[in-house]
């Protein structure tokens, strides 16, 4: 694995569906872990092998029998799979949503019980060996469980799953230790490389999965310092500087943010719940926010010349390769139910572009894009843009601004409208055909958009060159 990789570190969001405003269930996730680092995005069919496949990592030779029939699924992979596939994200063709991984840190102490496997399965596996192998959320948690008890992780994550039924958080701490919990209907979680899942009830197999004797594992190597409770952060978590700086932030601007929260709270507290009710009912677009976000109308913006401080690691960030939103809404119809929303590079100055379930394949440039830079590729195309503002935020950011919002209206709108043609469709052959065709045309058009912009930005960017010198005229 690449050491870029390696230090992969991402921001999540779950929310349950009464916490939204429509009633879907969302999940997603940035997945940061290089500036530049190519990104696709596909559609694997359904297929049956005749001999079950051997998954194999490149990345640590972790092997894994696979069965025999292969779900269709949506998947975010690398550009090339020389250092393993990460594919990241996607939904399976039974309406299941899984993001993995949010990398997470476990304290000295409870590695000390339960070390890495150097061979076990981690971020790069997770979402091939289990998302096209189940039917529902809790099926996927079981799976990849039974996975980890068997063979072993390689690194500590968090992984989210939903289906149309609920969301979950799972977290994998030690070599063998996992446990999940049910995000409440109407609460919503935020998540920033820690350890986020608080008090555990043994008893509630409603809200909680976990591996059998995992109380009995913390027990019998004396890991609790509070045996009257079990608070998962506490027991596996970390807490320090780091964290302070690197983590809590994140979670604090965003329940600031959707919650009736206390505004003495600081971004540096280490005891900021796992999930909360929001003061309002959100939507989408406030997912898009969040996970797009770096502390505006804070003193912390990374984009504010005039912030006073530049010391929490923002949301959005340069090392994002995409950002993901997988909601999955109120319709019999899984193919019209479940949208993958799709970001492409550094959130804060992509778009997320909508993509039906019910499609059979992804757009052309969308399949594209390596290194060095491939401009016939959707991904080469959202960076070409961030890094034509970056170079003059101040002057450029607004024209950046105008033109997100007018592609997330436009892009609203269309999915509004396809949704109501959908239904009218009763041919699944016929269906599938037409979510394709109009996932690739939203793609389209919001491709050209930011093609529109490139031009524009670079036009403008000329102006701005700090070989610039005022003529007198008199000379």
């Amino acid at each position: 694995m690449s050491n870029n990789h390696r230090t992969s570190s991402c921001t999540s969001i779950l929310i349950g569906k009464k916490a939204t405003i429509d009633g879907s269930i969302i999940i997603g996730r940035n997945e940061d872990a290089s500036a530049s680092l190519p990104k696709h995005f596909i559609v694997h069919s359904r297929k049956e092998y005749k001999e079950n496949p051997c998954f194999i990592s490149k990345v640590n030779q972790f092997r894994l029998t696979l069965p025999k029939i292969r779900y269709k699924y949506t998947a975010t992979p690398e550009w090339t799979d020389k250092e393993g596939k990460f594919e990241e994200s996607g939904f399976n063709e039974f309406g299941v949503a899984m993001s993995a991984t949010e990398s997470t840190y476990t304290n000295a102490t409870a590695l000390g019980a339960d070390p890495l496997v150097a061979e076990g399965i981690g971020e790069e596996a997770m979402v091939t060996c289990v998302l096209p192998y189940v039917k529902t959320a809790r099926a996927a948690i079981e799976r990849l469980g039974s996975i980890v008890e068997k063979y072993g992780t390689c690194e500590s994550n968090g992984v989210l799953f939903a289906d149309v039924k609920e969301a979950w958080y799972m977290e994998i701490v030690c070599g063998h230790q996992w446990l999940a919990q049910r995000i409440p209907d109407d609460c919503y979680a935020v998540i920033a490389n820690q350890v986020a899942i608080q008090e555990v009830d043994f008893e509630d197999n409603y809200n909680f999965m976990f591996k059998d004797d995992l109380k009995e594992f913390v027990i019998d190597n004396q890991l609790n310092p509070q045996p009257d409770h079990f608070n998962f952060r506490l027991i596996f978590g970390t807490r320090g500087d780091f964290d302070e700086h690197y983590n809590t932030p994140r979670v604090w601007w965003g329940q600031q943010q959707f919650s009736d929260f206390d505004k003495e709270v600081q971004p540096t507290s280490e005891d900021l719940p796992f999930y909360l009710r929001p003061q309002r009912k959100l939507s989408i677009d406030d997912a898009k926010m969040y996970l797009s976000s770096h502390y505006q109308q804070t003193p912390y913006d990374l984009l504010n010349p005039k912030a006073q401080h530049h010391d929490f690691r923002p949301i959005s960030l340069a090392k994002t390769q995409e950002s993901h939103l997988l909601q999955i809404r109120n319709f019999d119809n899984q193919a019209i139910a479940c949208l993958h929303w799709l970001a492409l590079g550094v959130t804060a100055q992509s778009v997320y572009v909508p993509f039906y379930l019910g499609m059979k394949q992804t757009p052309v440039f969308y399949r594209k894009g390596k290194l060095p830079a491939d401009f016939d590729s959707a991904y080469w195309l959202y960076k070409l843009v961030g890094v034509l503002v970056d170079a003059h935020y101040p002057e450029l950011g607004s024209m950046l601004h105008d033109y997100q919002k007018k592609i997330n209206v436009h892009l609203n709108q269309q999915v509004r409208q396809i949704d109501q043609q959908a239904l009218e469709y009763s041919d699944q052959a016929m269906l599938t055909d037409f979510l394709t065709q109009q996932s690739a045309q939203m793609a389209d058009y919001a491709a050209e958009q930011y093609r529109q912009l490139a031009a524009k930005l670079l036009t403008k960017a000329t102006e701005l060159s700090p070989l610039n010198f005022k003529t007198d005229l008199n000379l």
